[in-house]
């Protein structure tokens, strides 16, 4: 996941109209806020409808693999039976076609998988960026001069992190047809994803596509 951009939090800071109201929490020394950007996606309203898009996209290109799987392996069997029927060099280019036609089934199906992951990280990556604004009054109503990653840091205390208002207040300006439905799956609901929580899915090791057949 790509770190917060400064310049981008930078120009957000120097926005005008911004108030520098007071927070109720406990002053922090040093001026520093900290951030969890894992949590300003996993726990938004935004980044649990995205989760849910990016799983059914899976699962759906998941179910595709095993129908062209099935398919491709019914082809092979019955080449393999014509064997015995067919001249040796006839055998060979027809087994070098479907060689070919599995081997760029296989190279787009794994370009589809690259694809669904590319989507999530730019989606992920605009909701980081709608936050930016928020990030910003945040730091001002702190009086924060420096946000950072909580992952980046060894120590600090509670009242340091923002994550929770950022989360309220992002949800707040979130339209209500971008949540995530009711009794989907969320990621804080245990729905595992196809491979890894970060990961793509994994079409080929769901259901791998045969191998070429032997000529």
């Amino acid at each position: 996941m790509r770190r917060l951009p400064v310049v981008a939090l930078a120009c957000a800071l120097a926005l005008p109209g911004a108030a520098r109201a007071q927070s109720d929490a406990a002053p922090v020394p040093a001026g520093v806020a900290v951030i969890d950007q894992s949590r300003l996606i996993t726990d938004t309203s935004l980044g649990r409808a995205l989760e849910q898009r990016f799983q059914a996209a899976s699962r759906a290109l998941i179910a595709e693999n095993r129908e062209i799987e099935a398919a491709l392996e019914a082809e092979e069997r019955a080449l393999t039976a014509q064997r015995g029927s067919l001249e040796p060099d006839e055998f060979r280019r027809l087994a070098a076609d479907f060689d070919t036609r599995v081997e760029g089934i296989r190279d787009a199906q794994e370009a589809k998988s690259r694809g669904l992951t590319r989507q999530r990280d730019e989606e992920r990556q605009r909701i980081v960026e709608q936050a930016l604004p928020i990030l910003a009054r945040l730091m001002q109503e702190r009086g924060a001069m420096v946000l950072i990653d909580r992952g980046s840091v060894v120590l600090s205390r509670d009242a340091a992190d923002i994550t929770d208002e950022a989360i309220e207040r992002l949800d707040a300006r979130t339209p209500a047809d971008a949540a995530p439905a009711e009794g989907e799956a969320s990621p804080s609901s245990g729905a595992a994803p196809p491979q890894g929580a970060d990961g793509p899915p994994a079409p080929a090791g769901e259901a791998p596509l045969p191998p070429p057949a032997s000529p």
